[in-house]
């Protein structure tokens, strides 16, 4: 247990080893060991949650080693309650989403390779708390994403690739340089979480380098105008992987706001919140009216989660305990939710393989189980009380609504939009007469029922009883509110 968060970090490596010195020919073998290697970092990430001390705000289980003496660069991981849902998330979407890559059906090998090799990457950037580590981890993921968007999406997958690839490449390096600034700003100079301190930094040099990592991780968000990389990748990516992407990775930009800028550069933060707030109103109620003109089932919800990730920067945005609250809890929720939607999208594509809802209708009567999926997924994403959905966007606007109360008016017209642009897809898909071409259409199968099994455990529990969630992350963000000197009431 002394390297429990080596372990949960080593394991998808081994499972890529395993599974690279395993003939290609024995496809069952390879898809066994990646499933168990999966299910064991989730086992792991359990057991660290026992460990953990949720009334605690600090670093818990940190180990620390020594790794470049010369530029003082440890190996430093660490978890606190920001880190670790997020941590549990990456375990839980990555088990499912390996569940659901049986509709891989060509060079099986490479591609759980990559898969884990991507997990591994996703685990590194939260558990990583020195600025060098975490960039190397940060980096990591887009290797493995590039190829499987690349070999194993749709007709346009190149382009997607190319265009995932360089657009965050193209963020990183901002934050690459702001991550050298702080370096050689600090006394004695460091890369360490636990030892940087901004209280000899000026407001300038904050708010300069504060840019340069938002510009990094609002490419990741995305961050409107940031956002035109996700529709193409969602949409030519393999279901896995969409899943993947819009439940996890989108998260590590928006927890690198929470780890990086508001904890490093505080007064910067202060100074930044109306653009945090604006930027969050144009995401909402953009992504809601992009969402609305789609007839393609992938792209529409991609573009829902340029609306419901403007939710969480707007939490962000707030600076308040509630805004926080919300915005780390929405972040779990849009995992869950968006993740059970792409692949609900993915089940009716390998039945169909059309994504053009205009083409269906009437569906609800040939695959009952799977349209009653589809509307309970619908009503969390849209925040129908009772749902996780609904608490995450309830404690964001309770707090919007103590800073700003006309942005907090305006981000409203996102639950409308979400409600007008999800029901018009249930209609299309469900209701009317029947297409022909669907007469001998089947339901999803118990397989796949129980890969949505307990993401739907999730958004009820959560939705129901939120404090199983909040009482993780309350203590490190009102530690965070402190630092920032917002309000941690």
């Amino acid at each position: 247990m002394a390297h429990l968060l080596s372990s949960i970090l080593l394991a998808p490596l081994a499972g890529a080893l395993v599974i690279g010195f395993t003939p290609k020919q024995s496809v069952r073998l390879i898809r066994h060991t990646a499933m168990a290697t999966t299910f064991l970092v989730l086992t792991l990430v359990g057991l660290s949650l026992f460990q953990f001390r949720a009334e605690e705000s600090g670093f818990q289980l940190v180990e620390k080693i020594l790794w470049i003496p010369q530029f003082n660069v440890a190996y430093l991981l660490g978890v606190d309650g920001i880190s670790m849902p997020m941590i549990f998330l990456t375990a839980l979407i990555s088990l499912l989403a390996c569940a659901a890559s049986s509709c891989i059906d060509e060079r099986q090998k490479q591609y759980y390779v990559l898969f884990l090799l991507l997990e591994t990457g996703m685990l590194g950037t939260f558990l990583a708390l020195d600025l060098f580590l975490f960039y190397v981890f940060w980096e990591a993921v887009l290797v493995p994403m590039y190829f499987l968007i690349g070999i194993w999406g749709g007709e346009r997958r190149e382009y997607a690739a190319l265009k995932f690839f360089l657009y965050t490449l193209a963020g990183s390096l901002f934050m690459l340089l702001g991550i050298l600034a702080v370096y050689f700003a600090s006394t004695p100079h460091t890369f360490s979480l636990l030892e940087l301190n901004a209280s000899g930094w000026s407001a300038a040099f904050q708010r300069t380098v504060f840019l340069a990592f938002f510009l990094g991780f609002a490419v990741k968000v995305p961050v409107w105008p940031f956002h035109t990389w996700l529709p193409d990748a969602h949409v030519e990516a393999p279901t896995p992987i969409s899943v993947i992407l819009a439940a996890v990775l989108l998260k590590m930009g928006t927890y690198g706001f929470l780890r990086f800028n508001y904890s490093l550069f505080p007064e910067a933060a202060l100074w930044f919140q109306p653009a945090m707030i604006l930027l969050g109103v144009i995401g909402i109620v953009y992504g809601g009216f992009v969402a609305l003109a789609q007839t393609d089932f992938k792209k529409m919800v991609a573009y829902s989660s340029v609306s419901h990730m403007g939710f969480v920067l707007l939490g962000l945005g707030a600076l308040n305990a509630d805004g926080f609250r919300g915005a780390m809890l929405q972040m779990f929720n849009h995992g869950i939710i968006t993740g059970g939607l792409f692949l609900l999208v993915g089940m009716l594509y390998a039945r169909t393989h059309t994504r053009d809802m205009t083409a269906f209708g009437g569906l609800a009567a040939k695959m009952p189980v799977y349209a009653g999926w589809v509307i309970f997924f619908s009503m969390a994403s849209l925040g129908l009380p009772g749902l996780s959905g609904f608490a995450g966007e309830f404690l964001i606007l309770l707090g919007s609504f103590q800073h700003d109360k006309i942005s907090t008016a305006v981000s409203c017209a996102g639950i409308l939009l979400a409600a007008a642009y999800l029901l018009l897809m249930i209609q299309r898909i469900f209701h009317g007469p029947l297409n022909a071409n669907w007469q001998k259409i089947g339901d999803i199968t118990r397989s796949e029922i129980w890969v949505l099994v307990p993401l739907g455990v999730f958004i009820v529990l959560a939705g129901i009883y939120p404090n199983v969630l909040l009482r993780y992350m309350i203590p490190a963000l009102g530690k965070a509110l402190v630092q920032i000197g917002g309000t941690a009431a």
